[in-house]
């Protein structure tokens, strides 16, 4: 096919897509060849702009396989599978891979429609992957190749390995180094999706050896689209107040707080706010949704306005959730 007829044919296809309804961009995409449909895909999977109002879904949904339906996410950009781990695809990663081909494009064109990425998380609270032994650039290529077969958006890095960032030896943050580079080497900035979550504690200066997130963002953050930071999980009274949240961290975790890590080197429009969506989704952390869209006024006042909000995670979350705390600062 010539590149002009396969700018046709695929602008004729994102036409389609314009729409909800599934089987006539199901059939469309199914009618152009593979060079064609690769061209589609790259063209729709371009980095979102902000602001970023990314869902996880990790949970078990009965009758549900892979993504729910379009309306239920509507108000976030970015849906993210989780995980993808060291040893292969768990949950709602591996409910994706149950899908046919046919199914995977009909869930993509609808979610592209509504303007919604879909990406996968890597590793999470169960994988350890500096600790396991597990090689950076040999995991980022097998973890790379997992996005491009199953025709993702990219990737949301949720390193999780405590004993390695507490070991203080610079090795965690080294191999987080490592494998985002590799990631970009096998998912190019600006066609595909790549982003951290780190606990906010991580961003505390001096609290660790290695540096922690403040290393991995002087040595990576370039590569990184964005930050998810976990506000949450770090202490009873950590992150629940807007003052704690936005502007003045507890001393157990210092200049942690959203506009201390900005003044430690990292862009404000780089940092989401990620809570979770309910006091049960979290051993602490929680704020309601009246409260964190006061906190999220705040902060666009105070000159964020260019990142968003994240939350841990669907259906606890859903639709309603990020329309109430979208509502003063963001709303639709």
């Amino acid at each position: 096919m010539s590149w002009v007829k396969l700018l046709c044919s695929a602008f004729a296809i994102l036409s389609q897509i314009g729409g909800i309804a599934a089987a006539p961009a199901d059939g469309a995409l199914n009618s152009l060849d593979d060079t064609a449909r690769s061209f589609l895909t790259r063209a729709t999977s371009a980095t979102p702009a902000a602001p970023h109002f990314v869902i996880y879904s990790d949970k078990f949904v009965s009758g549900e396989t892979g993504p729910p339906p379009v309306s239920q996410v509507q108000g976030y950009n970015v849906f993210a599978l989780s995980f993808l781990l060291t040893e292969g695809a768990f949950d709602k990663a591996e409910e994706w891979t149950w899908l046919t081909d046919s199914q995977r494009a009909s869930v993509k064109a609808q979610y592209a429609a509504a303007g919604i990425k879909i990406i996968v998380s890597l590793f999470g609270s169960t994988d350890a992957p500096t600790s396991s032994g597990s090689d950076p650039v040999a995991t980022a290529n097998t973890m790379a190749a997992w996005v491009k077969q199953f025709n993702l958006d990219g990737v949301d890095v949720d390193y999780e390995d405590f004993n390695a960032i507490n070991a203080g030896d610079g090795k965690a943050e080294a191999w987080l180094a490592s494998f985002t580079k590799q990631l970009r080497v096998q998912l190019p900035q600006g066609t595909y999706i790549l982003t951290h979550a780190p606990v906010a504690p991580w961003f505390s200066p001096n609290k660790f050896g290695g540096g922690a997130y403040l290393k991995v963002h002087s040595t990576v953050g370039s590569l990184i689209d964005w930050y998810n930071v976990q506000f949450y999980n770090q202490g009873t009274s950590e992150y629940t107040t807007c003052a704690g949240l936005l502007t003045a961290s507890s001393s157990t975790w210092p200049q942690s707080s959203l506009f201390q890590i900005a003044a430690n080197g990292v862009p404000l429009s780089k940092l989401v706010i990620g809570k979770p969506a309910t006091s049960g989704d979290a051993s602490n952390g929680f704020i309601a949704t009246s409260t964190l869209a006061t906190c999220v006024q705040q902060a666009k006042n105070q000159g964020w306005s260019e990142c968003g909000v994240m939350v841990w995670e669907f259906p606890d979350a859903a639709a309603a959730w990020i329309q109430s705390v979208r509502s003063l600062a963001f709303p639709e």
